[in-house]
Order: structure tokens, then sequence, then C-alpha cells
């Protein structure tokens, strides 16, 4: 029988309770709880909430990077790497239970943990598709332009489509969707002169 490693086991305690109850109202007695240890098993491995929150938004974006890595196929278009990477990361963040409290923490509370959190993983998004734009323009892909910019309005116009429109509207489907990103990003809505 191999022995209990009881740092995994907090670290999966505490993402069971941030996932459940939120940053704000996870405590370190719950996650010792759930973990089924001590309180002073976690201090052995971690100063604080905070820090344990950070291992735990550590392991979720090294997830996503891998997710992000596995979408690009170095044969494909950079066009169609993109939507693959959007549709992967972008439903991993919308089904991850913990990324889901974390938004609804943030819009309910405004804590600032949660706030923070969510903007470390936009950012993980958002620099690899900066990456991607970068080879996509020196392939002569794409035009000119600042990847970070783009990759900013990427993400921004994804998340538009997916949830904004649809809070007021019938959801588009991923075709739609799709299009819209070719309308915009690949031809633009100038009329053909």
């Amino acid at each position: 029988m191999a022995p209990i490693d009881r740092r995994q086991q907090v670290i999966h305690a505490a993402a069971q309770s941030f996932a459940m109850f939120g940053y704000k109202a996870t405590t370190m007695d719950q996650v010792a709880k759930i973990a089924n240890v001590g309180k002073g098993t976690i201090y052995t491995f971690f100063t604080n909430k905070e820090q344990l929150f950070d291992q735990i938004l550590v392991e979720v974006i090294q997830e996503m990077k891998n997710i992000a890595h596995r979408e690009v196929h170095q044969e494909s278009a950079f066009f169609d790497n993109l939507f693959r990477v959007l549709d992967s990361l972008l439903e991993f963040r919308r089904d991850h239970d913990l990324l889901v409290k974390l938004s609804q923490e943030l819009k309910d509370f405004g804590t600032l943990q949660a706030k923070e959190g969510l903007e470390k993983v936009e950012k993980v998004i958002s620099d690899f598709l900066a990456q991607e734009l970068e080879k996509a323009r020196s392939n002569g892909e794409i035009r000119d332009c600042d990847p970070q910019v783009v990759a900013f309005m990427m993400i921004r116009l994804y998340i538009a489509l997916t949830s904004d429109w649809s809070k007021q509207h019938e959801p588009l489907s991923k075709e739609e969707i799709k299009d819209y990103f070719r309308l915009f990003l690949m031809e633009g809505i100038a009329a053909a002169t």
C-alpha cells in the first residue's frame, strides 16, 4: 500500500472547499475536516489560506496550459487551432467548479482574491494566444499586429459571444460564433470594393 501524500490530500480537500464555498467562506478548519487531518498538518505545508489557494490556482493553470498545448496541431492553420484552443479553454473555465464559484463570488461579493485568481487564469489564456499570434504573424498567416492587444480582443469577443450575448438573446451555436470570429478577425466588416 502506497504511503498517503498528506500534502496532496490537503490540496485536494482545499480545492473541494474553495469550489463549494468560495474563497471568502473557506476556512482552514473546513479544509482540515474535508482532508481528515489536523489543522496543524495543513500549516506544515502552507503558511496560510492565501498560499494554499495560490497552489490550487497553479494546478488549475497548469491543467489549462496542458489543454491548450494539446489542442494546437502544428499542421493546422492558425484559425483552426485558435477555435480548438478557445473552445477547450473556455469550456474548461465554464465547467470547472472552482472557476465557476470564483466568478459567482466576484459578482456577489467582489472578493479581491477571487478577482485576482480569475485574472491569473485569463492571463494564461491571453499569454498563450499572444504566443500563437506571434507565430502566425511570423509565418505570414496574419497581418502585422500587437499580439497582446489582439489576444485581449479575442478573449473579450469570445466571452461576449458565448456568455454576454445569451443573457439577452438566444445563445449562438459554436458555428455561429466561429462565423463571427471569421467576420471580425479574418475578413472585417467593410464591404468588398
